[in-house]
């Protein structure tokens, strides 16, 4: 009896172990994600990508836009969660960040341009705090946050059909729309920690990264959206 409760002391102390290493492999991806985000988008406005980009993508069919992006990013993600080969994983997040560094580019050039010097600034400021705000909620109130997934598909529905919704009819998706994608951005960050926390394999350290990344950006996406908005 004793030797079997050793046993289970030692086992539960190597699961924590694990774990630990496995979030603070996440976590530094996940930052290293960023950095690279940051060092893409200075390059595309530096070597004047940016403009190019932002010409191309204004002069093509928004839908045809959104299409491309939802397959190229749930290809990433699918890779990344399911090959077993190190590299490939690390390729598919290479090519995740590329995806939304693109997406972003006109997004930043505008804002740019539009509302002047610091609100972009402003707006990664206020992700940095969002995310680590709702972080901190995952971690010290313990709550499951599980049932935010229903929730995240609906939502997710929701704002597609009213996306195509607006290019088909040519009406402005406006202020209201920003802020209720903030709000389910922000839902997104609670049950990805979530899982990240509590359901993902050891192993799977860059597909939990590449989630989190996501979220983090599409918040930014739209609080600068929002932020822009107000000059």
């Amino acid at each position: 009896m004793r030797q079997a409760f050793a046993d289970a002391i030692h086992s539960t102390t190597v699961l924590d172990s694990s774990r630990t290493a496995f979030l603070r492999r996440t976590y530094l991806h996940l930052l290293a994600s960023i950095v690279a985000l940051v060092g893409f988008e200075a390059y595309l406005f530096s070597s004047g990508l940016a403009m190019r980009i932002t010409e191309a993508i204004l002069g093509t069919n928004w839908l045809i836009i959104l299409g491309g992006f939802a397959i190229a990013t749930w290809m990433a993600r699918s890779v990344a969660h399911r090959s077993s080969s190190t590299g490939v994983q690390y390729l598919a997040l290479a090519g995740y960040i590329a995806v939304w560094g693109v997406l972003l580019a006109p997004t930043l050039l505008i804002a740019q341009y539009k509302a002047g010097g610091g609100v972009i600034e402003s707006a990664a400021i206020a992700t940095l705090l969002g995310f680590t705000g709702l972080t901190a909620i995952v971690i010290f109130s313990k709550k499951d946050f599980s049932f935010l997934g229903s929730v995240l598909r609906w939502g997710g529905f929701c704002a597609l059909g009213l996306i195509v919704a607006s290019v088909l009819f040519g009406f402005n998706l406006g202020m209201f729309f920003t802020v209720a994608m903030i709000a389910l951005a922000g839902a997104s960050i609670l049950f990805d920690t979530h899982n990240v926390l509590n359901h993902y394999p050891h192993d799977r350290h860059v597909g939990a990264a590449m989630v989190l990344f996501g979220s983090i950006v599409l918040l930014f996406w739209y609080i600068l959206r929002l932020f822009s908005s107000r000059n």
